[in-house]
C-alpha cells in the first residue's frame, strides 16, 4: 500500500505547479547546502568529486529510484527522487566550481527545450491524442540535432546494453533499415540460435534435454580455448540483440522487462529461503527437487491458486 510522503502537500488538480514561495525557498536552500558541501571548509568527500568520479553514483541512484517506484512506497520514492536530484545539483556545482556552468543554464536550457518540443501546448500546433505528439517531438528534436553526422549520434555509450540496442535499432528503423514484418525477427532468432549451437555442440544441434530438476547433475565443461570463447560471446551477443529488437517491435522496453524478470526470480528464491527457514533449514541443506517444489508453490501463490 502506498504511504504518503512526509509533509506532503495537499492534493492538487492535475497540472498545478507547487507553491512558488515554498518551491523557491526549498530550491534556494538546496543550492546553498550543495555549495557549502563543496566549500573549502565543507565535506572532504564532496570537495574531491569530479564529473567523472560522480558518474557511478548517478547510475546507482537512478536504479534505486526505479526500485522505489516499483515498490509503490511514496516515502521511498520521495527519498530516491531526492538522491537523483542531488546528483544533478552536485554535478552542476562541480561545473560552477570549475568555471564551466552552474544549475541556472541547466534549468534554462531544459525550460527552453520543453517549450520547443511541445508546440501543441506552447505554440500553434495541435495534438488531440498521444500518438499525435511523437511526430511533433521528433520534428523539433531533428531540428536541434541537425549537426549530427550519423543516425546513431547522441545514443549514450554508457546506456545498459539491452536499452542501447532498442535505441540503436529504433534509429535504424527510422531510416527504413528494419525487417518489413516484425514476425521475421523470430526467423532471425532461430538463425542466431543455430549459429550459437554450432560453437557449443559438436554436431551443431541443440541436444533434446527436457528441463527437469530430477535428472543427474552434469558439470558444465569450460570452453576449450579463448578463440572459441570469443566466438560464443559474439553469438550470444547476436541472440540478445535480436531479443531486444523483438521487444522493441512489440513496444516493450527490454531493459525494464529483464529488470522485472530479475526481481521476480529473486523474490521467488527468497520465498524458498523463507520457507526453508521456517523449517529450521537453509538452501544449502535442501535438494534441487525440494527447492523446485517450493518455487512452484510460490508461483501458484502469486497467481492466487491453491499452493498444494
Amino acid at each position: 500500500m502506498n504511504k504518503p510522503p512526509t509533509a506532503a502537500t495537499p492534493p492538487m488538480s492535475t497540472g498545478t505547479p507547487p507553491d512558488r514561495h515554498r518551491a523557491t525557498d526549498a530550491f534556494a536552500r538546496l543550492c546553498e547546502i550543495i555549495a557549502r558541501l563543496r566549500a573549502p571548509d565543507g565535506c572532504p568527500w564532496d570537495r574531491e568529486q569530479t564529473l567523472e568520479s560522480i558518474k557511478p553514483y548517478t547510475l546507482e541512484e537512478t536504479y534505486e529510484l526505479l526500485e522505489a517506484i516499483d515498490s509503490g512506497d511514496d516515502e521511498q520514492i520521495v527519498e530516491e527522487l531526492g538522491d537523483v536530484l542531488l546528483q544533478v545539483m552536485l554535478d552542476s556545482q562541480i561545473g560552477a566550481d570549475e568555471g564551466r556552468f552552474d544549475i541556472v543554464p541547466v534549468i534554462e536550457r531544459l525550460n527552453d527545450k520543453l517549450v520547443r518540443r511541445h508546440p501543441h501546448v506552447f505554440g500553434e500546433a495541435t495534438a488531440e491524442k498521444a500518438s499525435d505528439v511523437s511526430p511533433l517531438w521528433e520534428q523539433a528534436k531533428a531540428a536541434e540535432k541537425s549537426h549530427r553526422e550519423s543516425i546513431f549520434d547522441g545514443i549514450p555509450v554508457d546506456l545498459p546494453q539491452l536499452a542501447r540496442t532498442a535505441h540503436v535499432t529504433k534509429r535504424a528503423a527510422k531510416v527504413g533499415y528494419d525487417f518489413p514484418h516484425r514476425a521475421m525477427l523470430f526467423d532471425k532468432l532461430k538463425e542466431e540460435l543455430a549459429e550459437l549451437a554450432e560453437h557449443l555442440f559438436e554436431d551443431g544441434d541443440i541436444p533434446d534435454v527436457p528441463a527437469s530438476v530430477d535428472a543427474e547433475v552434469t558439470p558444465d565443461a569450460p570452453l576449450p580455448d579463448d578463440a572459441t570463447r570469443q566466438e560464443v560471446e559474439g553469438e550470444i551477443g547476436d541472440v540478445l540483440f535480436v531479443v531486444a529488437n523483438i521487444a522493441r517491435r512489440w513496444g516493450i522496453n527490454p531493459e525494464e522487462a529483464l529488470r522485472k524478470s530479475n526481481r521476480k526470480f529473486i523474490n521467488r528464491v527468497k520465498f524458498i529461503e523463507d520457507e526453508l527457514r521456517r523449517e529450521g533449514r537453509d538452501v544449502n541443506s535442501a535438494s534441487l527437487i525440494e527447492m523446485e517444489e517450493i518455487y512452484q508453490r510460490g508461483k501458484r501463490l502469486e497467481r492466487g491458486e491453491d499452493p498444494v
